[in-house]
């Protein structure tokens, strides 16, 4: 070791990983068979540059791709090369984000250090922002071999990543280990807590558990495993509990509080990081698989960020292990929604189909807004400045509390290379029903306090449409739900810890006046549908073009609430739709049909009532324009609260006032 390495040595900030034994569907995100040089694309081939349909990715794969082999990972770390053959690592996992770390922290430098024994090769690629790739440096290597390459970050201003591929000669190569370093310097890692929030999830809590406890080299900065349990099935009942909780050595605790939703619980791991003095907390859903390695480079990517940044990691399907979910979200400033940073992205990639290499548009460094908190790190000193998250039960948290950081100087990053698997939305319908009441008045809160736009910009427009489209589609409960949100809105911000507890209760009990709230497991439960093809001679009805949307809304409301429905539509369906069917404009020419929800399992009976179109319809008008009149005076009022009602003092009141067990 030379003298510069004694007084500045090189710490490790990624190392490479590879899948556990139970997810032989998962290697693609890990490891790709193949050389680099196969998969080249032509940066003006459109189709290769931005493929969208599965059969377009499909022209990609060069013939010689295939799978690696699962039964050559020997651990978490090493795996075996077959003689002849190639491996890449240029892959979710363990490719280098090179333009992250260039972009955010103050690292320019490092080397990538590749143990090997047997004979083969070792070469190292790079690409950019376009997704070219460029071979940069290799070694032959024989026998027990440590190779080190020496790389800069200088060219990565705009995206890019590093990686590595191994070929075997003729007996065989071995990866021992491999790892990303930078100089050292910054002095011990930063602690954190992490924590997950929990309802009624006790299986997944208990196995998320269970991953850390089985590998505890992740958990050397972790200070305390928090679980914050608002459920009645307690994940300390769970059989294997106590074997877990031994595992990991007195770093678990668990919280019993009342349901406060995800905000209350999330607030609770941000406020228990800030008092036990971590510098970090890492806030994790209870439906997930976590990477467990992402909690290493989360930390130790800011550690090195140049001013305090909130890090989070990316989110894969639970049920396609293989499918990225979103690379990176940000808001829409007009609409108050989530979008995409940009047009090329495309959501739900599947790296099974197209990998890292061969997937251009995954190479540009994609800025955020905000990200989910499926896991999401945070540093208590950005908490201590701009206060826990708003008392909002569920849904618009993480994204409102995103745009607070922006607003007061602290960055968000979607981190690659860190990850969990988590319950995809298309297995999930959360704008109807009682989340319905959240989403509405908690965007609409989120565009009081953020949008730069007179009146919200868009927001109160598509507010009403949305109202119509629920109306039209028999979904009155939904409806209910959103105009109570809208009369909340006026009570102002204050309200919003003194109903944390009690919202969710009230609206579930309205559950009984509504058949559209009512689920049953079996279709059989419901009459027969009477004899016919349903409404328009069983015709499959068609979105109305966007020009006729305004007259097509009036003609349907107007035929809604001057036709009475039909005299056997309460006592028998028209018919049957599956999930995928329920659509608005569809369902708005059924007088009565039974619909299938998101996650298959159960129906609802929807019942066509014009009194109750009318009167809510006439509701949600008035609400509507009170808003509009009043917007200006309601949005210094959340304005000016938002330091109050998201406060350290603010919530230990709530919390004390809703603590089950004295914590």
């Amino acid at each position: 070791m030379s003298a510069a390495e004694v007084t500045n040595p090189w710490k490790t900030i990624q190392r490479v990983i590879l899948p556990s034994a139970d997810q032989p569907d998962t290697i693609s995100l890990y490891a790709d068979a193949g050389s680099a040089s196969g998969i080249r694309l032509r940066e003006n081939d459109e189709l290769a540059r931005t493929p969208k349909l599965p059969e377009e990715k499909l022209q990609m794969l060069s013939s010689g791709d295939r799978e690696a082999h699962f039964e050559d990972l020997l651990t978490r770390h090493s795996m075996r090369v077959r003689s002849g053959e190639q491996i890449s690592f240029g892959t979710y996992f363990n490719a280098f984000p090179a333009s992250y770390w260039r972009r955010w922290t103050s690292v320019r430098d490092i080397r990538l250090v590749v143990r090997t024994s047997g004979t083969g090769t070792v070469t190292v690629y790079k690409s950019n922002a376009r997704g070219s790739i460029q071979r940069v440096d290799g070694k032959h290597v024989d026998g027990d071999t440590t190779s080190v390459f020496e790389l800069s970050l200088k060219p990565f201003g705009d995206g890019g990543w590093y990686w590595f591929d191994l070929a075997a000669g003729a007996d065989g190569l071995v990866l021992e280990n491999g790892q990303w370093e930078t100089a050292g310097g910054l002095g011990a890692s930063g602690q954190v807590t992490l924590e997950i929030t929990t309802m009624n999830k006790p299986d997944f809590c208990l196995n998320n558990a269970r991953i850390l406890s089985e590998n505890p080299d992740v958990l050397e900065n972790v200070r305390e495993i928090l679980i914050v349990d608002q459920g009645t099935q307690k994940v300390e009942d769970q059989e294997g509990f106590a074997e877990v909780r031994d595992a990991l050595g007195g770093k678990l605790r668990i919280i019993n509080q009342a349901n406060l939703g995800g905000s209350g619980g999330f607030a609770r791991g941000m406020y228990e990081a800030v008092e036990n003095g971590s510098d970090y907390v890492l806030l994790l859903d209870d439906d997930i698989v976590v990477e467990p390695e992402s909690i290493v480079r989360l930390v130790g990517f800011a550690d090195h960020c140049r001013k305090p940044t909130i890090v989070g990691g990316h989110m894969f399907d639970l049920y396609n292990r293989s499918i990225l979910h979103t690379f990176g979200e940000v808001v829409d400033p007009y609409r108050i929604v989530p979008t995409a940073p940009h047009v090329d992205m495309e959501v739900r990639h599947d790296f099974s189909v197209a990998n890292l290499r061969q997937t251009p548009w995954l190479h540009r460094r994609v800025d955020v807004d905000y990200n989910g908190w499926w896991m999401c790190l945070i540093p208590t000193k950005v908490i201590k400045e701009i206060g826990l998250s708003l008392p909002l039960f569920i849904k618009w948290d993480d994204a409102e509390y995103g745009l607070r950081a922006r607003e007061a100087g602290f960055a968000t990053v979607s981190m690659p290379g860190a990850a969990v698997w988590h319950v995809s939305w298309i297995d999930k319908d959360d704008l109807v029903g009682w989340q319905a009441y959240f989403h509405e008045r908690n965007r609409l809160i989120t565009t009081l306090i953020h949008s730069p736009y007179p009146k919200g910009g868009r927001v109160l427009r598509e507010s009403v449409q949305a109202d119509v489209k629920h109306l039209v589609s028999m979904q009155y409960f939904t409806e209910h739900g959103r105009i109570e949100a809208l009369r909340d809105i006026f009570e102002g911000p204050h309200e919003l810890h003194r109903v944390l507890a009690s919202k969710l209760p009230e609206i579930n009990a309205l559950k009984s006046e509504y058949p559209d709230a009512q689920l049953k497991d079996d279709v059989d439960d419901f009459p027969a549908p009477k004899l016919g093809r349903g409404p328009m001679g069983g015709t499959v009805v068609g979105m109305p073009r966007k020009k006729d949307l305004i007259p097509w809304g009036i003609k349907t409301v107007a035929r809604q609430l001057i036709k009475a429905p039909g005299p056997d539509s309460a006592v028998r369906p028209q018919g049957y739709l599956a999930h995928r069917d329920n659509r608005w404009f569809r369902v708005a020419h059924y007088d009565s049909v039974v619909v299938s929800n998101a996650e298959g399992t159960g129906a609802s009976w929807y019942q066509r009532d014009p009194k109750k179109l009318k009167s809510m319809l006439t509701e949600a008008t008035r609400l509507h324009l009170r808003l509009f009149r009043e917007w200006d005076r309601l949005a210094e009022q959340y304005r000016s609260a938002v330091a109050d009602i998201s406060s350290i003092e603010s919530w230990k009141k709530t919390f004390e006032a809703h603590s089950k067990d004295g914590n």
